[in-house]
C-alpha cells in the first residue's frame, strides 16, 4: 500500500518508512536579496522587478537543478530566513524545475517568488499521486505564500459512535479524533448534527449518556419514557438486540438507508400481519424518524447517499468555492470558502488546490460532484482515493437533475462571493474613514485593540482582536494571562504595559523585517490618557517609534457616542454622533471587551473547579477521582486519618502519607523532631 499523509510528511525528515529510494536534497548556494509584497493577493499590476534579485533568484534555481532527476516528487522554494514560498509537485522535478530558470514566461507572481528564492529542497515520491497527497498536506500546514491557500480554521461538527463499550453511544464530537469508534460527517453545523441525532434516537434507540451517568444509572431516563433511548443502563435490551441497533445506525450513517428502510418496512408488516400492532407502530415511528432526517430541500439530491457538490465561482480576481454535503442520503449543510490567490490563478488551477487542501484533514466521500473541471483530475481522482482508502469519483453533471443541482450550488457560490465583496468594500471603506479620522498617512491593514478583564486584580488577563479589510481576523485574536507577581491588584495601566511588551517584544523576534503581515498598522487601546501614556512608554522602551496608535475613552457617564479619543500631539477629541467611523471604532473595542470578559470568566471559572487535591504532587485525574469517590469532597479528604487514606484503591501507603503530611504539616514536623 501507499504511504499515508504521515508517512509522506515524515520523508520530510529522513524516517524512509520502507522506501530506501528515497531522499531530501537541499541547496542554498546565494543568500539573495529579496523583493517585498505588501499584500496577500499578487496580481500584474504591480511594477515590474529590477533585474539583479531576479538573476540571483534565477542562479539559485540554476545550481539546484544540477541534484535532480527525473522522478515524481515536490519542491519547496525558501527564502533568505528559510521561510517556505511556494510548494509545488511534479511527474518530472527536473523538467517541471527548469521552467523557473526562464521566468520571463512567467507570470509577475511567479516572477517575485524566483526572485526571492534564496534557497530550495525536494522530497522524491514513487509517484505523482503521492507527491499531490504531500503537496496538499504542505500547503495546509506550511501556507506558502506564493501558493492557492485555504484559509479554514474551522472543525467540522461529525458524528461518533463510540467503541471499547458493551454499550456504544452515539455522540456529537467536534475537534481531534481522540475517542475510540466510527466517526460520520462532516456535518456543515452543530444544528445539521443534532437534529440527525435526534433522528437516530428515534430510529435505533441508542444511549447518548456519558459512561459515568450509564454505570450510575438503575432505571431508566426520560430519554427511555418518550422512546428515545432503550434503556441498556436498566437492562430493557438485551446485549444481541443492542447490538442490532448499532449494527443498523452504522450502515445507515454509511450511507446504506434503502436497505435499512426496506428492513424496517418488512419488520413493520410482519409484525401487522401477527397482530403485533404496538411492535409494529414502533417500526413505523422509527421509518418516520428516518424520513425526516432524509427529506432533503434541494432538488437533484436525489439518490446521493455520501457526497459533497462543490461549485466555483470567480469574479473580480476572487473566487468563492461553495460545498454542499450529502450523507445518508440526507443534506448536512453548506459552507462557503474564499481561498487566497494570485489574479492570474485559473478555474481549474484553483479547485485542484481547493480539492487537495479541503480533504487533505477529513475523508473524501465516495462521489464528489464538480461545476467544472480541475487540473489534473484523474491525479486528484486517485490521490483522494488513495486517502481514503476507496474509489472517489469526480463527476461534472451536464443535464438533468444533478446538473440542475450544481448549478444550484454555483449560484450559491455566486451570491456568497458577492456578500463578500460589498462586506470587504465595506469594510476598506470604512478603514479609510478610519485613516481619515485619526490623521493617518494611509488606511491600516491591521488593527490591533486590546483591553484587560479583571475583579480586584484577580484572575487578570489582557485580551487582542485584530480585524483588517477582509474583516475580523478571528484566527489571529490572542488572549495573555497576567503573570506579573509585583503589579497592584487592578492596575490597569501596568496589565497594559505587560501585554504590549509581550506582543510586540515578540514581533521583533520573529518579524523584525515586518514583511509577514504580523504588524499592526493601527492600535486602539480601551481606555483614556493613562492607557495610552502607559502604550507609548512600552514603544519608547522597545525602540518602536513609527505605530499609530490611539486611545478610546467612553464618554462622562459611559455611554456611547460620546467616546473620547486620545492621539498622542493631539487635544482629545469626539467624532460626529452618527459618523459611520464612531460606530466601527465602538465595534471594536466592544469587541475587544467582550474577548477579554469571555477569556477572564473562562479563567475564573477553570479556578473554581480547582480543588485542594491538585496542590498534592503525584495525585492525577484518577487518584483524584478515586478519592472524591471515597470520601465525597475535598474537605472530607483533608480531615481522613492516614488509615483511612491507605483504605481508598489505587492510594499506595507512600501515597497516602503524603496526603496525610499535606493536610496535617504540624504532625509531620512532630514525627520529624
Amino acid at each position: 500500500m501507499p504511504p499515508d499523509d504521515r508517512e509522506l510528511s515524515n520523508k520530510l525528515i529522513h524516517k524512509s518508512r520502507g522506501y530506501p529510494e528515497q531522499q531530501e536534497e537541499k541547496v542554498n548556494p546565494y543568500q539573495g536579496d529579496g523583493v517585498d509584497v505588501a499584500d496577500e493577493t499578487l496580481d500584474d499590476s504591480e511594477p515590474s522587478l529590477s533585474a539583479r534579485p531576479l538573476a540571483a533568484g534565477v542562479s539559485v534555481i540554476q545550481c539546484f537543478l544540477a541534484t535532480l532527476g527525473d522522478s515524481p516528487g515536490v519542491y519547496r522554494m525558501l527564502s533568505g530566513r528559510g521561510d517556505v514560498l511556494y510548494v509545488g509537485k511534479a511527474k518530472n522535478l527536473k523538467k517541471r524545475v527548469v521552467a523557473y530558470t526562464r521566468p520571463e514566461r512567467q507570470p509577475l507572481r511567479i516572477q517575485r517568488m524566483i526572485s526571492e528564492t534564496a534557497g530550495m529542497e525536494v522530497v522524491t515520491t514513487r509517484t505523482e499521486v503521492e507527491a499531490l497527497l504531500l503537496e496538499s498536506t504542505l500547503i495546509k500546514s506550511l501556507g506558502p505564500r506564493y501558493n492557492i491557500l485555504l484559509k479554514d480554521d474551522k472543525t467540522f461538527p461529525h458524528i461518533l459512535i463510540t467503541a471499547g463499550h458493551d454499550w456504544p453511544q452515539v455522540v456529537k464530537h467536534r475537534g481531534a479524533r481522540t475517542r475510540q469508534g466510527e466517526y460520520f460527517g462532516p456535518f456543515a453545523s452543530a444544528g445539521a448534527v443534532n437534529q440527525t441525532l435526534a433522528a437516530l434516537q428515534r430510529a435505533f434507540l441508542l444511549r447518548s449518556c456519558t459512561d459515568s451517568v450509564f454505570s450510575a444509572r438503575t432505571r431508566p431516563c426520560l430519554l427511555y419514557q418518550i422512546k428515545r433511548c432503550s434503556a441498556p443502563c436498566a437492562d430493557r435490551i438485551s446485549a444481541e438486540a443492542y447490538r442490532e441497533l448499532v449494527e443498523g445506525a452504522r450502515s445507515f450513517l454509511s450511507g446504506q438507508s434503502q436497505r435499512i428502510r426496506h428492513d424496517l418496512t418488512a419488520r413493520m408488516e410482519a409484525a401487522s400481519d401477527a397482530l403485533e400492532f404496538e411492535e409494529a407502530a414502533m417500526y413505523r415511528d422509527r421509518l418516520r424518524a428516518l424520513a425526516r432526517v432524509q427529506a432533503s430541500p434541494e432538488s437533484g439530491a436525489e439518490g446521493l447517499e455520501n457526497a459533497d457538490v462543490v461549485a466555483l465561482h470567480q469574479a473580480g480576481g476572487s473566487t468563492s468555492v461553495q460545498v454542499f454535503f450529502f450523507r445518508a442520503g440526507c443534506h448536512c449543510g453548506n459552507r462557503a470558502y474564499f481561498p487566497s490567490h494570485g489574479r492570474d490563478a485559473e478555474p481549474a488551477e484553483i479547485m485542484a488546490a481547493f480539492l487537495g487542501q479541503f480533504y487533505a484533514d477529513r475523508p473524501p466521500p465516495s462521489e464528489i460532484l464538480l461545476n467544472l473541471v480541475p487540473a489534473e483530475a484523474a491525479i486528484v481522482a486517485e490521490a483522494l482515493s488513495e486517502k481514503a482508502k476507496h474509489k472517489v469519483t469526480l463527476l461534472f453533471p451536464k443535464r438533468g437533475d444533478r446538473k440542475r443541482l450544481i448549478d444550484h450550488v454555483a449560484d450559491n457560490a455566486r451570491d456568497a462571493l458577492a456578500r463578500r465583496m460589498a462586506e470587504s468594500g465595506a469594510w476598506r471603506q470604512l478603514l479609510e474613514g478610519v485613516a481619515t479620522a485619526l490623521g493617518l498617512e494611509a488606511a491600516p491593514q491591521r488593527i490591533e485593540v486590546y483591553d484587560n478583564s479583571h475583579i480586584q486584580g484577580s484572575d487578570a488577563v489582557g485580551a487582542m482582536i485584530v480585524a483588517g479589510p477582509e474583516g475580523l481576523l478571528k484566527s489571529a485574536w490572542r488572549k495573555f494571562n497576567i503573570r506579573s507577581t509585583t503589579l497592584t491588584p487592578g492596575d490597569d495601566f501596568g496589565m497594559m504595559r505587560e501585554v504590549l511588551t509581550r506582543r510586540l517584544g515578540r514581533a521583533q523576534k520573529e518579524d523584525p523585517d515586518r514583511d509577514r503581515g504580523h504588524w499592526p498598522g493601527l492600535i486602539l487601546v480601551d481606555g483614556g490618557q493613562g492607557q495610552l501614556t502607559s502604550a507609548l512608554a512600552v514603544l519608547e522602551e522597545l525602540g518602536i517609534d513609527d505605530l499609530a496608535i490611539v486611545g478610546i475613552a467612553k464618554g462622562p457617564d459611559r455611554d456611547a457616542g460620546r467616546e473620547r479619543f486620545f492621539i498622542p500631539g493631539r487635544e482629545p477629541f469626539m467624532l460626529p454622533l452618527r459618523d459611520p467611523v464612531l460606530y466601527f471604532l465602538q465595534r471594536l473595542r466592544d469587541e475587544a471587551h467582550r474577548f477579554a470578559i469571555g477569556t477572564h470568566r473562562a479563567r475564573r471559572s477553570q479556578g473554581l473547579v480547582r480543588s485542594t487535591l491538585d496542590e498534592v504532587t503525584g495525585i492525577g485525574a484518577r487518584r483524584k477521582k478515586a478519592l472524591l469517590t471515597h470520601f465525597g469532597s475535598a474537605r472530607a479528604v483533608a480531615e481522613a486519618a492516614l488509615s483511612e487514606l491507605e483504605a481508598v484503591e489505587g492510594i499506595s501507603r507512600t501515597m497516602a502519607r503524603k496526603l496525610h503530611d499535606h493536610f496535617h504539616p504540624e504532625e509531620r514536623e512532630i514525627r520529624t523532631e
